[in-house]
């Protein structure tokens, strides 16, 4: 399951710069929202997955709550993905 987490981490990490980083560009500065569109579903559908594993995990890898709320907070800041595989998944 840590394997799978860590899978999903990464994709999650991944989705949510391409969506920040090409997706707003094109929407913004070419006017073109096909690539949100493009990234916006996996990357939900990934964000989705790593709360649920993340909450799974919390008992399996001793998190406390305040670790959890770390992980969980992770998801939404750039590059905290990365930050959670290297600090609690490795």
């Amino acid at each position: 399951m840590k394997n799978l987490f860590r899978i999903i981490s990464f994709l999650e990490g991944v989705s949510y710069l391409l969506l920040m980083s090409l997706g707003l560009y094109y929407k913004y500065a070419l006017n073109d929202p096909s690539f949100v569109k493009i990234f916006g579903m996996p990357h939900g559908i990934l964000f989705m997955l790593y709360i649920v594993l993340a909450v799974t995990l919390k008992n399996q890898m001793k998190w406390s709550y305040k670790n959890l709320g770390i992980v969980l907070a992770a998801s939404i800041i750039p590059f905290g993905t990365f930050y959670i595989d290297k600090k609690y998944l490795r």
